[in-house]
């Protein structure tokens, strides 16, 4: 991709967050959106400009921006469960801040545009599995377990449901306790299933419960990785480096594990012919 292309990206992407920042500030009468989506934005923007000055650790340096900040400050200085629970949690009370509005903007409206870019250069569990060693899966064949993400989701769904049915006391204080042992949980698992599959996205693939809105919505994406046949060589190469088993080179969203690209942009780093 053209370093010019990449650049026009980060520019839209900046304005999208800006946008995004500045309505929710005067809408909520907040000016911590302004600030918080403000960072996000430009965070994001930053690492797309130095991906296109072929830095070879921007995405690692958005990956570290973004998910230090929501994991220490939004949620362990701040008391914000960003998990899935919080998202129910909040939505239970009808309150449209915090989680709702992180999952409204990263996970269920935004993958109309950046698919699961937030899989790729945000996510504060995948920003610690990928420093593991196995950036490239030892083997793409997918193993039969993806149903484990839908009970996931479902624990999450029924832990704040009965919440709030028994009307426990000091809910807040449970959704930190959650977001904080949930974290250690998840990383723990994605660690273990990282070495035993060989494999640092395994946890994404099969257990993280976000992808059950992610990957449908992550179809319809606007920006998406697209291969030029006429360049194309059919080395196999961008397949191979893929960590998540995306058949790159068919441009069709039909293609194999279709709503699984993160936006890493490996693939366009590594072709040799830059046909991607």
């Amino acid at each position: 991709m053209k370093n010019s292309k990449v650049k026009i990206i980060a520019l839209i992407m900046w304005i999208i967050f800006e946008i995004v920042a500045v309505v929710l500030w005067l809408s909520k009468d907040n000016i911590f959106y302004l600030l918080n989506f403000s960072y996000i934005g430009t965070s994001i923007a930053l690492g797309l400009v130095l991906m296109a000055n072929n830095q070879p650790y921007a995405r690692r340096i958005v990956q570290l921006l973004v998910g230090t900040y929501m994991l220490v400050y939004l949620g362990l200085i701040d008391n914000e469960n960003m998990q899935i629970e919080g998202f129910w949690y909040y939505l239970f009370t009808g309150v449209f801040e915090a989680a709702t509005i992180h999952y409204a903007v990263a996970k269920i409206f935004g993958p109309l545009i950046f698919g699961r870019g937030w899989c790729g250069f945000a996510c504060w569990t995948a920003m610690i599995l990928d420093f593991l060693p196995y950036k490239t899966p030892q083997s793409h064949e997918r193993r039969k377990i993806g149903w484990i993400r839908y009970i996931a989701f479902a624990v999450s769904l029924i832990f704040v449901s009965v919440l709030f049915l028994c009307k426990v006391d000091n809910i807040e204080r449970i959704m930190f306790w959650a977001f904080l042992i949930g974290n250690i949980v998840y990383y723990l698992v994605g660690i273990t299933l990282a070495f035993t599959f060989k494999d640092n996205r395994a946890f994404c693939k099969y257990i993280c419960p976000i992808t059950v809105f992610l990957k449908p919505i992550s179809y319809y994406s606007l920006f998406r990785i697209c291969c030029d046949k006429t360049k194309c060589i059919n080395c196999g190469k961008c397949e191979r480096l893929c960590p998540m088993d995306v058949e790159v080179t068919n441009n069709s969203r039909k293609r194999k594990n279709a709503t699984e690209c993160i936006l890493c942009m490996e693939c366009v780093k590594n072709c040799p012919k830059k046909a991607l």
